[in-house]
């Protein structure tokens, strides 16, 4: 074979050659594309779906949720946007259930849990009662079954008032130092005053010495003994009085007829030494002793105004949060997860489940029918009591039928707002408890002012209960003063 014929064949090898690498080429650029068009055919397939389509998302309890398209809330007002997690969807069915068919489709704005019942027990409505949720300050219905669970409703705080010294009846000296000890969470300007009033009347209008208070003492709500220290010698003295001590003392005898009998001339003791704080010496005599009002009315000041203060330190004479639960668990048969708290305000981080709040207040229900007394008594009734529930189901038949208990995080779990508590309709009576989180609290009051009207309207119409409101600085100023049996310095009426 001559070179042009070799050469000849090593093109047509070469062009062989190219030629099939190009095919493979194309081939494989083809195959990337069809790959490619699948894709974009498939998403557009994909958005022809609905842009509010059902999508499953795993809670912290590991139960799937399904999430839909918000529906309108009749009557309700939008004030900010938040996903609601049981409206009418397919998961309805799983989530909630309910006797009443005009419940069925109602839109719960958050991640929320509803459950209303029954006295006897029946279920009206149910939607994730069993998931944990912020209970916010219905935390502090836990610990006001826990402290009148342990002491009683009739229990009062002490303040004892002692001397190391004698009293000079001549020159009206007590010559000696004045101690001062006791965690009434209560004592205020008024009783500080009344103090002052009845060493007056023991005769004591100097005291040539030093005042000392005990480190657990308390006044207007504070939380150091110094403080409060200080406060309680400035408001003995008449002279250094201020003008909110005044204002709170003639509206404590305007509520308390007993002491404004006792009561002659403007209170005032003075003082020259300093004040301490310091525990008792082994040297030194019981005067008397200020008791405050019953703690089943220090209760129903504490839950009507939400007072954060008082509930705390409530709780701290059974031994803090953890202790407040497990009488709540042990008696209303929960279990921990069911019903755990880190504080006993209902500020921070706790985690109740409706269901577990629903046994607590058929609990706390029973402990008061035993004591003679009802929700009424411990908690704010709607419209009627000052406080927390002052402008709410305030009008027409919805006056006076609720009572409960609310509760407020704005920024805590993205935003809480809570209700339980109990309502009268032409049914009878009825237990419930709202408990919504992340969103807005403003669009979650609504929702509640909406949704509890509607449930009693369907159980036959609101009735309002049997009550008489009591003013709270009435409440407040049940306080007494008691000599030790058998004083010497006993002062005869």
């Amino acid at each position: 074979m001559n070179a042009y014929h070799i050469t000849q064949l090593q093109k047509r090898n070469i062009m062989n050659s190219f030629t099939n690498k190009r095919a493979f080429l194309l081939s494989l650029v083809f195959a990337v594309s069809l790959f490619f068009v699948g894709i974009e055919t498939n998403a557009q397939t994909q958005s022809k779906k609905p842009l509010f389509q059902d999508i499953t998302i795993k809670s912290g309890d590991k139960r799937p949720r399904t999430i839909a398209k918000p529906t309108p809330t009749p009557l309700v007002k939008r004030t900010g946007s938040s996903r609601p997690t049981s409206p009418a969807s397919r998961s309805t069915a799983v989530s909630r259930r309910t006797s009443i068919p005009a419940l069925a489709s109602v839109s719960i704005p958050g991640y929320s849990g509803v459950l209303v019942e029954s006295e006897n027990g029946s279920v009206v409505m149910e939607s994730y009662s069993n998931h944990a949720f912020n209970p916010a300050s219905n935390v502090k219905v836990a610990t006001s079954y826990a402290v009148l669970k342990t002491f009683g409703p009739n229990f009062r705080f002490s303040t004892k008032v002692w001397t190391d010294g004698d009293i000079d009846r001549s020159t009206s000296t007590l010559n000696g130092n004045l101690y001062v000890s006791g965690r009434d969470p209560i004592f205020n300007y008024e009783h500080a005053v009344t103090v002052a009033n009845e060493l007056n009347r023991l005769g004591i209008r100097k005291v040539d010495g030093d005042i000392i208070v005990t480190d657990n003492f308390v006044m207007n709500f504070s939380g150091s003994a110094q403080r409060s220290g200080n406060s309680l010698v400035r408001t003995l003295n008449g002279a250094k009085r201020t003008n909110a001590a005044k204002r709170a003392w003639q509206k404590y005898l305007a509520n308390n007829a007993g002491i404004y009998r006792q009561v002659d001339v403007i209170p005032s003791v003075f003082t020259t030494g300093s004040l301490y704080v310091e525990g008792l010496p082994s040297n030194v005599k019981l005067l008397f002793s200020h008791e405050s009002a019953p703690l089943r009315e220090i209760v129903k000041v504490m839950m009507s105004y939400s007072n954060n203060f008082l509930s705390e330190r409530l709780g701290d004479m059974l031994g803090g949060a953890y202790a407040v639960a497990r009488v709540v668990q042990m008696n209303a048969r929960v279990a921990p997860f069911e019903f755990s708290l880190q504080t006993c305000s209902g500020l921070g981080i706790n985690r109740v489940t409706p269901r577990a709040q629903m046994k607590l207040l058929r609990t706390f229900r029973k402990f008061l029918s035993r004591n003679r007394m009802t929700f009424s008594d411990v908690m704010p009734v709607a419209g009627l009591d000052d406080g927390t529930l002052r402008r709410r189901f305030n009008t027409g038949y919805y006056l006076g039928s609720v009572v409960g208990k609310t509760g407020t995080l704005r920024r805590t779990d993205r935003g809480v707002s809570t209700l339980s508590g109990e309502i009268t309709t032409r049914r009878g009576k009825f237990l419930f408890v709202i408990f919504n989180q992340r969103g807005n609290v403003n669009r979650f009051r609504s929702f509640q002012n909406f949704f509890v009207p509607l449930v009693q309207n369907e159980l036959g119409g609101a009735t309002p209960m049997r009550y008489s409101p009591v003013a709270m600085e009435k409440r407040l100023a049940k306080s007494r003063i008691k000599y030790p049996r058998g004083s010497r310095y006993r002062v005869e009426e």
